[in-house]
């Protein structure tokens, strides 16, 4: 979950990278499209962005910034360099001010965590981001962590490729695009 919230930005290695996220509304969409928060409280949370229009504002606008710190981590771990440590204390202080998770509850036909009610800030409405975050960094998947190879993506996933040498973000598009531009460098040539 914390690489697709990561991911929110596509063509980070572009002139013009394009964000997806540009209000609390497109947030809060987000987060229950995710499965970050359930439908009930999406709801809840556009009420209270009505009531509170610049809280909502800083919150949306601290949710962005713990975006960047989650994505410049893992950036730097997929680059094989080690994370600043400014971001990592970052990333520590949003799981720190999250709301704990203390026990599994059954949710529809799955399994979630229950969550304590608290104070509307982007480290609660964020909480099963963060917590990816550090179950990530912590976990044996870090070791499958990369960045597509277009330099212009730069999106981050999850190897799970047979032989641990997946390149591309996705091969319908990045991968593609490669197999494309390389049949039209041959052709040329030829």
């Amino acid at each position: 979950m914390c690489l697709d919230f990561a991911n929110t930005v596509a063509y980070r290695g572009s002139a013009a990278p394009s964000e997806s996220l540009h209000s609390f509304a497109e947030l809060l969409k987000w987060c229950g499209e995710a499965g970050a928060i359930p439908a009930r409280l999406v709801e809840e949370l556009r009420g209270w962005q009505e009531r509170h229009p610049k809280r909502a504002i800083d919150t949306f606008h601290e949710s962005i910034a713990l975006r960047e710190v989650i994505y410049r981590i893992f950036h730097a771990i997929a680059a094989r360099t080690n994370p600043d440590q400014a971001d990592l204390d970052l990333l520590n202080r949003g799981i720190r001010n999250a709301p704990p998770r203390s026990q599994i509850q059954r949710i529809e036909e799955g399994f979630g965590w229950h969550v304590e009610e608290s104070k509307t800030s982007a480290a609660s409405l964020l909480a099963p981001v963060l917590w990816s975050a550090g179950d990530l960094l912590v976990g044996p998947q870090l070791a499958k962590l990369r960045e597509c190879s277009n330099e212009k993506c730069l999106w981050l996933f999850l190897d799970d490729s047979k032989n641990g040498t997946r390149r591309w973000c996705s091969m319908q598009a990045c991968g593609n695009r490669a197999k494309a531009h390389r049949h039209y460098q041959r052709q040329k040539q030829a």
